[in-house]
C-alpha cells in the first residue's frame, strides 16, 4: 500500500440541484431516522494526491460514524459514501424489491460478489454499514440522500434511499435503482474490506488484502 498522508474531512450539507463530483473529499451527513441533528467529527486516513490519482487504496476511521450518518471519501476521482443504516433501514429493504430493477443486484459488473454472501438485499459486508460510489447510473451526477423514511414530493411511499434531481432517478438505501428511471443499474460498490471493526479499506477486496 503507498505510504499515506493524514487529512481531516470537513461535514457540509449535500448540495441540491445538478451538479457533479468534482474533486476535494468531502464528508457529508444525512440522517436516516427522524430526531438526529448533532453531527460528530470524523477523522478518515487518506494518501496523497499522487497515490489517490494512481488510484491507490484509502483507509477511512469509521469508529465515530454513527447511525444517519454519511461519510465521504474520494477513491479514484470518485465520491465514496460510507454510511451507517438504521435498524429501520434494515427492515425495509426486502419489502421494496418489487419496485426495483435489480432487486437482487444480479448485475455483476455493479458489486463485488462477496458483498452478496450475506443478506442479498444489504450489498454490504457489515449488514448496518453501506459502501457505494456516489454517482448516478444515468450520467454521473451525485444523487442527494433522502435517508428518511417518510413520504417525498417525488414518491409518497418512501422508503429512504437517493435521489437524483438531474433526472429525477431513484435509488434505495443499498444503492438499487428503481424500476422506470432513466438510471440503468444500481449504484456501484467499490472493492473493500475491514482490517478491524473501525478501519475500512477502500480498493482493495479481502483476498486480496495482506
Amino acid at each position: 500500500m503507498a505510504n499515506q498522508g493524514v487529512t481531516d474531512p470537513q461535514y457540509e450539507p449535500v448540495n441540491t440541484g445538478r451538479r457533479r463530483f468534482l474533486t476535494a473529499t468531502t464528508a457529508v451527513v444525512g440522517a436516516v431516522g427522524a430526531g438526529i441533528a448533532a453531527v460528530p467529527f470524523i477523522k478518515s486516513w487518506n494518501p496523497s494526491e499522487r497515490a489517490k490519482q494512481a488510484g491507490a487504496p484509502i483507509t477511512v476511521d469509521i469508529s465515530a460514524l454513527e447511525v444517519g450518518q454519511r461519510l465521504v471519501n474520494e477513491w479514484r476521482g470518485q465520491p465514496i459514501w460510507i454510511v451507517r443504516r438504521s435498524p429501520a433501514v434494515l427492515e425495509a429493504l426486502p419489502t421494496l424489491d418489487d419496485h426495483l430493477r435489480d432487486p437482487m443486484s444480479e448485475n455483476p459488473d455493479q458489486q463485488p460478489e462477496y458483498v452478496l454472501q450475506g443478506d442479498v438485499h444489504m450489498r454490504s459486508i457489515k449488514p448496518e454499514v453501506s459502501v457505494l460510489v456516489g454517482l448516478c447510473t444515468h450520467l454521473g451526477c451525485s444523487p442527494e440522500m433522502k435517508a428518511e423514511i417518510r413520504p417525498e414530493p417525488f414518491d409518497a411511499n418512501w422508503k429512504g434511499g437517493y435521489f437524483c434531481p438531474c433526472h429525477k432517478s431513484k435509488f434505495d438505501m443499498s444503492g438499487r435503482v428503481y424500476e422506470g428511471v432513466p438510471a440503468p443499474t444500481n449504484l456501484v460498490v467499490p472493492p473493500h474490506h475491514y482490517t478491524d471493526d473501525n478501519t475500512l479499506v477502500i480498493g482493495v477486496d479481502p483476498q486480496g488484502a495482506a
